[in-house]
C-alpha cells in the first residue's frame, strides 16, 4: 500500500516539480511505497530500491515483451467495455474526435509515401489535414478526473486544440493532487487548469475553453462547446456507458515521472485507459491526436506504426500499445 506523508518539511518528489516556484514553496510530499507482491501471468513489472535515496525505481522484468499492434481489434470478453466508453460519441455529437479546421480528401496511394500518415483503409487513401494555431512551450497542467461532465468537455477542447497536455488526476478519495488543488486555488472544484507560459491559473470549464481557444487557436469554440447547459447535461450523458468509471482513488504507487500517453477524446479505447491513470492517480502528458493532428506522423516516426492508445512510460523504459494490455500494465505496474 502507498503512503503519503505531506507537510511543510518534507523534501518534494520529482512529479511536482513542474509546477511553478511560487506554489512549490507551500507544498512538499514525500511518497513511501510497498511493491506489489502478486504480479500478472501475462504482463508482470519488478521494483526494486535504490540503495542511495531509498525511493522506488521501477523496472520492467527481463523479457518483458509489449504486444504487436492490432488494428481495430478488440480484446474477448472487452467488447461490452468499448461499447459503453463509445456512446459518448453519439451524445456529444463526435466532439473530440477532430482537430479545428479539420478536411479530408480522397488520394491516389502513389501520392503519399509508404512512411507518411495516411488513413488507409483496403485500397483508399485519405489524406487527412488541420488547422493548429500557437503552440505552448511548456505542457498546460489541468487537474480533473474521468467521470467529470465538466472536465470532459475541458477535454474536448484539447482535442480540437491539439495540445499537449500534463494532467494531474483528482479521483474522490485521491490524497495527492485533488487536496493540491485547494491549495492553489482555494476550493476542491475541478477542472482547475495553470498555464505555466502565462501564469493564468483558473477553474470553471467554460472559462477554461474560452481561454484555450483565445490562446491556443482561433478564438472560436465550436458549437457543441457553446450550447451553455445543454452541454454539460450532453456531456453527462456521455458517461452513461461507463458510469462510475475514473472517479474513485485506487490506492497506487506514484511515480517519480509522469507516463506519456497518446490519445485524444473522441477514442473509446484511449478512454478506457484513462479510467485507470485517473482511478490509480497517475500523472500523464497526453499527446494529443485527434483526427488531422499533425502529431500522428510524429507517432508513426516513433512507433513505426500509428495506433492509439499508444503508451510510453520513463519509470520503467516500456513503450506500449492495446488497451486491454496497457490496463493491465498500469495495475499491475503502480496498484498497491
Amino acid at each position: 500500500m502507498a503512503g503519503i506523508l505531506v507537510n511543510n518539511i518534507l523534501p518534494q518528489p520529482p512529479i511536482l516539480r513542474s509546477v511553478s516556484s511560487s506554489r512549490r514553496s507551500s507544498i512538499r510530499a514525500l511518497v513511501m511505497v510497498k511493491a506489489s507482491s502478486e504480479p500478472s501471468e501475462s504482463i508482470s513489472v519488478s521494483t526494486k530500491t535504490s540503495d542511495d535515496t531509498g525511493a522506488v525505481v521501477f523496472t520492467a522484468p527481463p523479457g518483458f515483451k509489449p504486444p504487436e499492434p492490432k488494428r481495430f481489434a478488440v480484446k474477448s470478453g472487452k467488447l461490452f467495455d468499448v461499447f459503453g466508453a463509445a456512446i459518448g460519441l453519439f451524445f456529444r455529437f463526435g466532439t473530440g474526435v477532430f482537430v479545428s479546421g479539420y478536411s479530408a480528401s480522397f488520394v491516389s496511394k502513389e501520392e503519399i509515401p509508404a512512411d507518411q500518415y495516411a488513413l488507409r483503409l483496403g485500397g483508399i487513401t485519405v489524406k487527412e489535414t488541420a488547422k493548429v494555431g500557437p503552440r505552448p512551450e511548456k505542457p498546460i497542467e489541468i487537474y480533473e478526473f474521468e467521470g467529470c461532465p465538466f472536465c470532459r468537455k475541458v477535454r474536448e477542447m484539447v482535442a480540437v486544440l491539439d495540445l499537449d497536455i500534463l494532467y494531474y488526476p483528482c479521483p474522490r478519495g485521491s490524497p495527492n493532487f485533488r487536496p493540491k488543488v485547494k491549495q492553489m486555488g482555494g476550493k476542491q472544484q475541478f477542472p482547475y487548469m495553470v498555464d505555466p507560459n502565462t501564469g493564468v491559473s483558473m477553474y470553471e470549464s467554460d472559462g477554461i475553453i474560452k481561454y484555450l481557444s483565445e490562446k491556443y487557436g482561433d478564438g472560436t469554440v465550436p458549437l457543441s462547446l457553446s450550447l451553455g447547459a445543454l452541454t454539460a447535461i450532453t456531456a453527462g450523458f456521455a458517461m452513461i456507458g461507463r458510469m462510475g468509471k475514473g472517479n474513485l482513488y485506487t490506492p497506487a504507487k506514484l511515480p517519480p515521472k509522469p507516463l506519456e500517453f497518446w490519445a485524444y477524446e473522441g477514442s473509446p479505447f484511449c478512454k478506457l485507459v484513462r479510467e485507470v491513470l485517473v482511478e490509480l492517480e497517475l500523472p500523464h502528458i497526453q499527446r494529443s491526436c485527434a483526427r488531422g493532428s499533425p502529431k500522428r506522423q510524429v507517432l508513426l516516426e516513433k512507433a513505426g506504426h500509428f495506433q492509439v492508445p499508444y503508451l510510453e512510460d520513463p519509470n520503467t523504459g516500456v513503450a506500449m500499445f492495446e488497451s486491454a494490455e496497457i490496463v493491465e500494465y498500469l495495475k499491475q505496474t503502480y496498484a498497491a
